[in-house]
């Protein structure tokens, strides 16, 4: 009996109908774009879910997201197994390199160094980014020591935030971080088989995660930042949701701070409180 129910879950498959259903779900939830050529790889990400469930078939798995006690239960791991993590140390190193030569400049020319700099980094992924950013703010208060500053990551993925508070990555992950940095802030496992690098504590401890959904209605965050890295994120909304994500980021942004975007991605045309700096860089008025 076993057997049989694991064979109907191996080769259970998606109809239009189930899929049309989950993927109108995952995008009133998330505001992710699931369009009909994303339906093999909804399919193939669930079939997971439906393995630990021991549910037979998608429609009885979305008949069960849909329920009281799924939305409760299931939502989230739904969620974090449709959502797209993909993330790099140092990924865009243009932005990384305009926070040091020009808005970490700004602060020492006008003698506000001695202020808590935040920045959050939201939709983290894995943590490879906050980790970046920290390491970018802590090769900075070498020179400054009365500088200081927090991170704050989020991403919707509470499975994928477990791995960024670890802050352990395979050390392949690392190989294009100059020697000195490694050196600095990544501790080597004893392992050499299984070869993984870990975030040194000190740093670890600078970032702060939490959970959060871009499409809540209002964004569960205390603090008002000077920076927000939102990159590569946008691409899986549609132009409406996009603006209305930028303008709750923008409310967590101080004026004259900075927010950064993906290259793939564009704001232009929307109608929120931000004057272009650069291609993917942005000043709050």
């Amino acid at each position: 009996m076993v057997d049989q129910t694991l064979n109907q879950i191996f080769n259970a498959k998606m109809t239009s109908d189930d899929f049309n259903r989950l993927s109108r779900f995952i995008f009133q939830q998330s505001g992710i774009k699931m369009p009909p050529v994303k339906k093999v790889m909804l399919q193939s990400r669930l079939q997971k879910r439906l393995r630990e469930l021991k549910i037979t078939s998608f429609k009885e798995y979305a008949d069960f997201v849909f329920s009281d006690d799924g939305q409760k239960k299931e939502l989230i791991h739904m969620l974090d197994v449709v959502s797209t993590n993909k993330t790099d140390f140092y990924r865009e190193p243009i932005h990384f390199d305009y926070l040091t030569e020009t808005i970490l400049q700004e602060l020492n020319v006008t003698d506000r160094l001695n202020k808590n700099f935040k920045v959050w980094s939201a939709g983290c992924s894995s943590g490879e980014e906050p980790y970046t950013i920290a390491i970018t703010l802590n090769e900075f208060k070498q020179n400054y020591p009365r500088f200081d500053y927090t991170i704050m990551g989020t991403d919707i993925s509470s499975q994928i935030l477990q791995k960024a508070v670890l802050g352990v990555f395979k050390e392949e992950r690392i190989i294009n971080i100059p020697l000195e940095i490694k050196k600095k802030y990544f501790l080597r496992s004893k392992d050499r088989i299984n070869k993984t690098v870990r975030v040194i504590k000190d740093l670890r401890d600078k970032v702060k995660y939490q959970r959060l959904n871009f499409m809540d209605e209002a964004y569960n965050i205390s603090d008002v930042y000077d920076v927000i890295f939102c990159r590569n994120v946008l691409i899986y909304f549609n132009r409406d949701t996009q603006e209305q994500v930028i303008n709750k980021l923008c409310n967590k942004l101080k004026k004259g701070g900075y927010l950064f975007i993906g290259h793939s991605e564009s704001i232009l045309g929307m109608d929120v409180p931000l004057q272009q700096i650069r291609p993917t860089i942005f000043k709050r008025i």
